[in-house]
């Protein structure tokens, strides 16, 4: 029965009853009057409610089926993510150490090649003419030397002669010496093993000092590079594991360890630089490509968890409702809690609930405070 109707047929039948009240005083013992005794009308619907569910199970076809799940421990883990990128551990920008043409281009993009590999010629025309004219005179400067040291030897001659033959040989030698280290800088090696990425230049081309002419790659193990706050640099260590996934490969991830965590923080944006080593099989992994780091920051076999969408919140703060029973028919009861860590659609609740308890998890949007509800069984 309406709540106000009962009021207006309390007051009238006081009216009828008794003579209009003189002063303010008795007006208020009489609403206090008729405060007991609407709560007490209350508290007699309320009765004949739960009477009328117990005593006629048809009327139960009007209560709201609702689906729980039944609190108990549960192990839960929370994690962060952070977004990164690839880099190959070992790559080589080539260039030449000296000037001159491009005579030969040994490799082709896309090639696979091994360390020490020749890639490229200059051309040593001239190097090897000097180089020619330098031999021609050291041989004849170490004839003379080793007749001057004889004579030398025998205290033949003076000593001067003999230093000077000793000087042009030494000279000569060493000119020789530099001459076939430039020849040998005409022909250029790979320093790594790996796949020509990219050749800059093209034959015929001149070639300068600091100059790149190809672009190496090892693709075989690569770094994973990713910036993470620093409010994350207490709950992480190296050796711990993570998971990465690529966008670019919606099916394929590695777990690895964290092999590096930087010393320096950026200023700008508070991150600071982790790096992991993976080996990459059959090397589909691509240097730059975008990796998604998931890492774990708190873990417990002791949570108790719910859908996150059950949770609700008004004004004095989060609640749930739980499906409790009283004498024979199930109640929903809203229950506030304190809501913890969330991972993916599932929350861990810290305060509120304890094991055993029934939390309504479906219908919990149509359920209200002390609404008489039926379970759903499966």
């Amino acid at each position: 029965m309406n709540r106000y109707l009962i009021i207006l047929m309390i007051l009238g039948l006081m009216a009828c009853g008794k003579p209009a009240a003189k002063n303010p005083e008795s007006i208020k013992k009489e609403i206090q009057k008729t405060k007991q005794e609407i709560g007490k009308l209350e508290k007699k619907v309320k009765d004949l409610k739960l009477k009328l569910k117990a005593n006629y199970p048809e009327e139960e076809k009007a209560t709201l089926l609702v689906k729980t799940k039944t609190m108990k421990y549960e192990t839960f883990e929370h994690s962060f993510i952070a977004n990164g990128s690839i880099e190959a551990v070992r790559e080589a920008m080539v260039g030449a150490e000296l000037s001159g043409r491009l005579q030969t281009i040994h490799v082709k993009e896309g090639q696979r090649i091994q360390e020490g590999d020749l890639l490229v010629t200059l051309n040593s025309s001239i190097i090897e003419n000097n180089l020619a004219e330098v031999r021609t005179s050291s041989k004849l400067a170490r004839t003379v030397y080793e007749k001057r040291k004889r004579l030398w030897d025998k205290k033949i001659g003076s000593e001067l002669e003999f230093l000077q033959a000793k000087n042009a040989k030494e000279s000569l030698e060493d000119r020789e010496r530099a001459l076939e280290a430039q020849l040998e800088m005409t022909r250029i090696q790979t320093p790594i093993a790996g796949i020509i990425e990219n050749i800059a230049v093209k034959k015929g081309a001149m070639a300068l000092p600091g100059l790149n002419l190809l672009h190496i790659v090892d693709l075989r193990e690569l770094y994973v590079n990713a910036d993470i706050s620093e409010s994350y640099l207490g709950k992480i260590k190296p050796g711990d594991m993570v998971n990465i996934t690529f966008p670019a490969y919606p099916d394929f991830e590695i777990k690895s360890k964290i092999h590096r965590i930087g010393n320096v923080i950026n200023p700008e944006n508070r991150t600071v630089e982790i790096q992991m080593k993976v080996k990459n099989q059959k090397e589909i992994l691509k240097p730059n490509n975008l990796v998604v780091i998931k890492m774990v920051d708190f873990s417990t076999d002791q949570a108790l968890l719910v859908p996150s969408i059950v949770i609700k919140k008004d004004m004095q703060g989060e609640y749930i409702y739980i499906a409790t029973k009283e004498e024979d028919l199930w109640i929903a009861k809203k229950t506030y809690i304190t809501a913890g860590l969330s991972e993916g659609n599932i929350t861990m609740v810290k305060s509120g609930l304890s094991p055993d308890q029934k939390v309504i998890i479906q219908g919990y949007n149509l359920v209200k405070n002390n609404l008489a509800i039926k379970l759903d069984r499966p």
